[in-house]
C-alpha cells in the first residue's frame, strides 16, 4: 500500500502559493499572504491549525446550506461513481434532465427552457447572445442592450459591457459594445430609472434588444436594495414596447432575498433568467440560463444559421447537476424558517449598529444585511475591517466601503450575533 501523503503545513502552502498563484481581485504587491484553509463544515472554515473562521459571506454568495452538507456530498459521490462528465451536444443524461424539470417547477411560471453553462458570467453571456440573436433570427436589427448604473453581471466581456463602468473595467472599455444605462434603481424609489427607461423606449424601442437588471439587489455594485414595484414597472414597460427583460439572479436566486427568487417576490416573470452561485449549494461550478418557449422557438429553423452556436465543455456536468438537484430539495420549509431567522437577527443587529456615527444607509433584504462605512468608496477602513475580522475568526470582504453580511442558511443566531459584535468592536476602535 502506498504511503499516505503528508498533510502540507501552512508555510509550505504559502511558499507554493506565492511562487505560482494569481488570486482574483488582489493587488499582490503588498498584499498579506492568503490564509490556507484546510476544511469546512456548516457555517465555518478551518485553517491548518484548527482555528475556526465564521463564513459571514457564504464564500462569495455560493454556499447556501452550509459547507460539506452531507446530503449534497453523498449525491456527488454517488454520481461520480456512475457518470462524471460527457459532452452535452448530441447527448443527454438524467441529472441534467431532472434538474431542468426541478428548475422549471420553482422558477416564475413560463420560464421552461434551460441552457446550462459553468458560471454566472457565462449564464449572462448566453442570455445576451440569446437576446441579440433572437431579434436577428426574426429579421430585426436590434443591437442595443440597456443596463443600470452600479449594475454588475460578471467578469467576461459581454457581462462587463452590460455592467457598470469603472476602475475594474477601464482597461477594456474600448472593446465593449454599446450599452444604454438607466439611473441606479435604488435611488429616489426608482423614479429616475423608470422615467429614463420610458423616454428611452419612446425614442429607441426598435433598437433595443433587451434590458438587463439584477432584481431587487445590485450586488457587487454596492449591495444596493431596490423596490419590487420599480421592477414591476420595468417589466410592464418592456412588455408594452416588445423588449426582452433579462433578470440576473446569479446572486439573488435560491432564497437569498427571502423568497426563492427575487422576481417571484415582485411577481414579475422575465423573458430570460440567469442562475449560478447557489445553484449547487456552493459545491461545484454550474450556471443556467432559462428562458420562455417563445425565445427558444425563434431558434428553430431549417436554416442552421439560426442555431445558438454556444457551448461549454463542462456544461451540464453530471456531478454538478446531481449537487444542484439535492440542493434544491433542501430549499424546504426548514430552509424557509432558517432564512427568516437570519433576517430577524439581521434586523435587530443592524438597528443597533445604525446609531453609530460611522454607519450609513443600513439595510436588510432577506439573508443580506449591508451598510456603508463613511462617505468614500475608497475608504481604507473596509480593507481594515476585513483584516481585523479574519484575525478574530470571521470572514468578511467589504465592497470598498460597503460592509455586507450574507451567511449560509445554517448559521445560528448566536454565531451571526457574534459577527455583528466583532463589527461593533471594529467600529468602536476606529471611531
Amino acid at each position: 500500500m502506498a504511503d499516505t501523503p503528508a498533510v502540507p503545513i501552512p508555510d509550505e502552502l504559502r511558499a507554493l502559493d506565492a511562487r505560482h498563484l494569481w488570486h482574483p481581485h488582489t493587488q499582490h504587491k503588498g498584499a498579506a499572504p492568503p490564509l490556507p484553509i484546510a476544511r469546512a463544515v456548516g457555517a465555518c472554515l478551518y485553517d491548518y491549525l484548527g482555528n475556526k473562521i465564521l463564513d459571514a459571506i457564504s464564500s462569495w454568495g455560493t454556499t447556501l446550506h452550509g459547507h460539506a452538507h452531507p446530503m449534497i456530498a453523498s449525491a456527488i459521490a454517488e454520481q461520480a461513481h456512475c457518470l462524471d462528465q460527457t459532452a452535452f451536444a448530441g447527448l443527454t443524461h438524467e441529472p441534467a434532465v431532472r434538474l431542468a424539470g426541478q428548475l422549471a417547477a420553482i422558477l416564475p411560471q413560463g420560464l421552461t427552457r434551460v441552457f446550462y453553462t459553468d458560471s454566472g458570467s457565462a449564464a449572462v453571456e448566453v442570455a445576451l447572445k440569446m437576446a441579440l440573436q433572437y431579434w436577428t433570427n426574426r429579421g430585426e436589427k436590434r443591437r442595443l442592450i440597456v443596463g443600470v448604473e452600479n449594475g454588475y453581471h460578471g467578469e467576461t466581456f459581454g457581462a462587463m459591457a452590460a455592467g457598470a463602468r469603472g476602475m475594474r473595467t477601464e482597461p477594456f472599455a474600448e472593446h465593449f459594445f454599446e450599452v444604454a444605462r438607466l439611473p441606479d434603481p435604488s435611488v429616489d424609489d426608482g423614479e429616475p430609472a423608470v422615467a429614463h427607461l420610458r423616454d428611452l423606449l419612446q425614442q429607441r424601442a426598435k433598437d433595443i434588444a433587451a434590458v438587463i437588471v439584477e432584481p431587487l439587489l445590485l450586488g457587487a455594485g454596492g449591495m444596493r436594495v431596490w423596490q419590487g414595484k420599480t421592477l414591476q414597472v420595468i417589466r410592464e414597460l418592456t412588455r408594452e414596447h416588445g423588449v426582452l427583460l433579462i433578470a440576473d439572479e446569479v446572486l439573488t436566486g435560491f432564497g437569498r432575498t427571502g423568497p426563492l427568487f427575487a422576481c417571484g417576490a415582485a411577481e414579475v416573470v422575465p423573458d430570460i433568467i440567469c442562475l449560478a452561485k447557489g445553484l449547487t449549494g456552493g459545491f461545484l461550478p454550474l450556471g443556467a440560463t432559462v428562458t420562455r418557449e417563445e425565445i427558444f422557438a425563434a431558434f428553430l429553423s431549417d436554416d442552421r444559421r439560426h442555431t445558438l452556436f454556444h457551448g461549454h465543455a463542462y456544461a451540464a456536468n453530471a456531478i454538478a447537476c446531481a449537487a444542484a438537484r439535492t440542493s434544491i430539495t433542501l430549499l424546504d420549509d426548514d430552509s424557509t424558517a432558517k432564512r427568516a431567522a437570519i433576517e430577524e437577527t439581521h434586523r435587530g443587529q443592524i438597528a443597533a449598529l445604525a446609531v453609530h456615527p460611522m454607519v450609513r444607509s443600513p439595510r436588510v433584504l432577506g439573508t443580506l444585511a449591508a451598510f456603508e462605512i463613511g462617505e468614500d468608496a475608497l475608504d481604507p477602513r473596509g480593507l481594515e475591517l476585513a483584516e481585523f475580522a479574519l484575525q478574530r475568526g470571521v470572514l468578511l470582504r467589504p465592497l470598498g466601503n460597503t460592509v455586507y453580511v450574507l451567511p449560509p442558511y445554517c448559521m445560528s443566531s448566536q454565531d451571526l450575533t457574534d459577527v455583528y459584535s466583532l463589527i461593533g468592536l471594529f467600529l468602536e476602535a476606529r471611531c
